[in-house]
Order: C-alpha cells, then sequence, then structure tokens
C-alpha cells in the first residue's frame, strides 16, 4: 500500500488527456471529481471517457451545483470594483445581468429571505456587505471592504434559511448525464438535511441509478441536521469554503473534528476539502500551514482528501499530489504505534467480524486483511476500524471496486464477471498481491467472508492455504 488515506483530485476539460490522467493516479489520486458548475456536456464526457481509458479502478465523482445561489453575468464582461461604504442594489433577477447598481442573482426569491442587517458575502467572503433596507423586492446594500465582483460568484448569506429547492434543473439534467456515463459519485453541493438527500435519491431510483450520494456540508443547517444527513447518504465532504463563510472560521477545526468522527463511528467514508494546498496553484512547494492541514486530516484518520484548483487550474498538478500522498503516508507512519481499534458502535456481525479482523494484526500478527465484497460493505467497516494493514477487497462488480476507492486502507481487486464468484480468479488475484509486494505467501491475513448482506466468517490464515 502506498498509502491508506484517499485523494481526490478535481480534473478540468481543458486538461483531461489519458497521460495526465495516469499521471495523477500514479501520484496517488483514486477518484476523479468533475466540477458541474464549470462543465459542458461536451467537456463532462471526455473526462469520464478519458479516465476510464486511463484505469478501470478510477471513480468518477460528479459534483452538482445544489441548492447555490450565484451572481449573474457582468453586464460588461469586466470586473466590478467596490470600495468600502459603497452603497448598491441586491435583485433576486436570474435574466438580468449584473451591474454597478444592481447585483443580481440566479434565486429569484434571495431577497424575501433576507432581513435588515444580514450580511451578504459573494465570492468566498472577499465582498462582504450588509443589508441596510428592502424596499419593492429590491435590497439596499453596504460594501464592507474593499472588493471586486467577477461574473457568476457565489453568494452566501449566513445564518439566512434560504427556501431554494434542493435539487435544480441543470443538477437534474447533469445526473441524469452522469448516470448515461456510469458515473460512480453524486457529491450534492449544500446539503441541508436528509429530506435533501432524499430528492436526490429518488432522481437516481427514477433512472435505476446505482451512483452513491456524498453530501457536502457547507453550512449551518447542514452542521445542524448532520445526524439525519449522515443516516441518509453513502458518504460526506465536508466542504470547507463555503461552510468557512456561513460559521465563524474559528468553528470550523471543531465541526471538522466531530464530522469526521461521527463519519467513521458509521462505517462511512468521510472527505475533507478546500484549499488543502491552495497555494500550490501557482507555486511548487506548499506552505507549511497547508502541510499541517493536511496532515490534522490523516490523523484525524478522515478516509479522503480533496484538491480543486490545484489539479483542475494549478500550476504543478501532478507535485500537489505527489505532496498530499507524501505527507499521507509520512503521518500514517507515524500512526502505527499509537493505533487503537474504536469500539463497536453497533451490534451488527458485520461490524463484530470487521474488528476483530483488525484486532487480529495486534493479537496475532495478521499482515493483511482480505475481504470478499459483494456491495462493499464489509471492506467499509473495516476500513472504519482504522487499522494498519491493507484491506484488500475481492469485489465481483466493477462498481464495488470504484466505490471503495473512498475508504480507508482498501485496496479493491476485481474477479472478472460482473456478480459472478470465481474461484480461479481469487487464487490469481491473491498471486497479484504477492507480485505487487503486498503480502508474502507465509504472511498470515484475516479473510472475511460473506454474502450481499456483510460477512458471516472470520478465517486467521497463512496466505499460501487460502489458495489450496
Amino acid at each position: 500500500m502506498k498509502k491508506f488515506t484517499k485523494i481526490v483530485a478535481t480534473v478540468a476539460d481543458r486538461r483531461c488527456d489519458v497521460d495526465f490522467l495516469r499521471s495523477l493516479e500514479e501520484a496517488g489520486m483514486n477518484v476523479v471529481r468533475v466540477n458541474s458548475a464549470h462543465m459542458s456536456e461536451e467537456g463532462f464526457a471526455a473526462i469520464v471517457r478519458n479516465t476510464r481509458e486511463a484505469s478501470d479502478a478510477l471513480a468518477v465523482m460528479l459534483d452538482t451545483k445544489g441548492p447555490e445561489v450565484r451572481t449573474t453575468p457582468n453586464a460588461e464582461g469586466a470586473p466590478i470594483a467596490f470600495a468600502e461604504g459603497d452603497t448598491t442594489e441586491l435583485a433576486g433577477d436570474p435574466d438580468s445581468p449584473t451591474t454597478r447598481t444592481r447585483i443580481c442573482v440566479n434565486y429569484a426569491g434571495l431577497v424575501a429571505d433576507l432581513e435588515v442587517g444580514r450580511h451578504v458575502m459573494i465570492d468566498d467572503g472577499e465582498l462582504d456587505f450588509t443589508v441596510e433596507a428592502i424596499e419593492g423586492g429590491v435590497a439596499r446594500l453596504r460594501a464592507n471592504s474593499d472588493g471586486v465582483l467577477d461574473s457568476r460568484k457565489g453568494v452566501n448569506v449566513p445564518g439566512a434559511e434560504l427556501h431554494l429547492p434542493a435539487v435544480s434543473d441543470r443538477d437534474r439534467h447533469m445526473i441524469a448525464l452522469a448516470e448515461r456515463l456510469d458515473v460512480d459519485f453524486i457529491a450534492h453541493s449544500f446539503v441541508r438535511s436528509a429530506a435533501d438527500v432524499a430528492e436526490v435519491q429518488t432522481v437516481l431510483d427514477s433512472m435505476g441509478s446505482s451512483m452513491k450520494i456524498i453530501s457536502k456540508i457547507e453550512n449551518q443547517q447542514g452542521v445542524d441536521n448532520f445526524d439525519e444527513i449522515l443516516e441518509a447518504s453513502y458518504g460526506i465532504m465536508i466542504a470547507r469554503g463555503d461552510l468557512g463563510i456561513e460559521v465563524a472560521a474559528e468553528l470550523i477545526p471543531g465541526m471538522q473534528t466531530m464530522m469526521v468522527r461521527k463519519c467513521i463511528a458509521a462505517h462511512k467514508p468521510v472527505i475533507v476539502a478546500t484549499q488543502m494546498l491552495h497555494s500550490m496553484i501557482e507555486h511548487p512547494r506548499p506552505t507549511r500551514a497547508e502541510v499541517s492541514d493536511v496532515a490534522n486530516a490523516v490523523y484525524q484518520r478522515a478516509d479522503a482528501m480533496m484538491l480543486s484548483g490545484e489539479t483542475a487550474v494549478g500550476r504543478y498538478p501532478v507535485e500537489a499530489v505527489e505532496t498530499m500522498a507524501r505527507i499521507a503516508r509520512e503521518v500514517e507512519s507515524s500512526l502505527v504505534n499509537t493505533s487503537r481499534v474504536p469500539e463497536m458502535s453497533d451490534r451488527r456481525v458485520t461490524s463484530f467480524l470487521s474488528r476483530q479482523a483488525v484486532l487480529s494484526e495486534f493479537m496475532v500478527g495478521t499482515r493483511a486483511i482480505l475481504a470478499e465484497a459483494y456491495r462493499g460493505l464489509t471492506a467499509r467497516f473495516i476500513a472504519s476500524y482504522r487499522g494498519n494493514v491493507p484491506t484488500i477487497a475481492f469485489c465481483y462488480n466493477r462498481h464495488v471496486q470504484r466505490w471503495l476507492t473512498l475508504s480507508y486502507g482498501v485496496t479493491a481487486y476485481f474477479l472478472g464477471r460482473d456478480g459472478i464468484r470465481e474461484r480461479s480468479r481469487l487464487v490469481e488475484a491473491i498471486k497479484e498481491l504477492v507480485a505487487d509486494g503486498i503480502v508474502e505467501p507465509l504472511d498470515r491475513v484475516a479473510y472475511l467472508t460473506g454474502s450481499d448482506s456483510g460477512a458471516t466468517s472470520l478465517r486467521i490464515d497463512l496466505l499460501s492455504n487460502l489458495c489450496d
């Protein structure tokens, strides 16, 4: 295993050729993320096509816009400068351009959700306005700082409850396209409650889709309703960019710790995201603060970390992935002698057997955990107990193989024809493990077998005996 913590890397259609994707995978990337907010259908299809050509094992994640508010394009196409004390208007007018005297947004009902004294933050907080008055469906704003407004920038209103639909028409269109392209994950933005997740799931069910939902937590409502969102989701992304605007910045580290801990206890993957190596968009080396941020996520045992602009538009995309992977490996090596297997948080048989498999590393010296993965449940449970030896999942379905790219310490092998268990292919896969140097024939391993519903048995034996 090169590392246990997985890496999600954002890829843009302007730079998505097969060789580039292979170089990112070799550097440590496990999942390709596509941001639908900045993507055409043709560009999206090109990324998926090239990813599949680069590697069958790479997963693809579509990031939807969700209930998002953005400014409309600037009238002249040029940035608009504001100085502290300047006043302007704000209108929910999706069809009109933004000007110096009136900022228009894509959500017609925004002004109705505002109140005097509320802050309106634009472009990740680069522009901060206060609502001074509301009249005739238009809000009067006063700038609290200098700043420049470009076209189509995100708008946040900390503390306000916006009545946007959970899934926009564009989201539905992009999700349908993702299904046709055989995408693996939908990362849905600005999830506020379990009802939002259910609305996305309804869209997926209507298409008979097996794509998994990753809920992005990026506002106070999402934090307040985190437990119900977690229960309804396949996994969680802690999207700290918008979250850091919606809530006080000093609260983010504690929220991150809480969410990572709860995801691990629920046996669900968790991704830490946003500006982890942001300076590497322009520079070949990260700042010490960024290294510490990445290291902290690994110390917390997050399943995955995400790169955004670093790999989508940055000058050093491969170096950014390599840097994140090196930090992960270094921190993981320091955790080997301090690991403590979490207590069981439920009474399921799969949970019990998975925990015993992880404990076998410390009690009888197993060097790897092998598990059959029909739906990936057992492998995810093993991952949640955060052992120090690799987990090898033998998959009978390509989707399952890719879903496990987000699970801590799991390497998934595809055993041939979808859904069909083949003993000969299992033996071949074990030989591949030996050839790859992951385990040796005389290593003691833990082997979990089961069915679609999870693990049913645990065997501790020499690897060579599993081939008999």
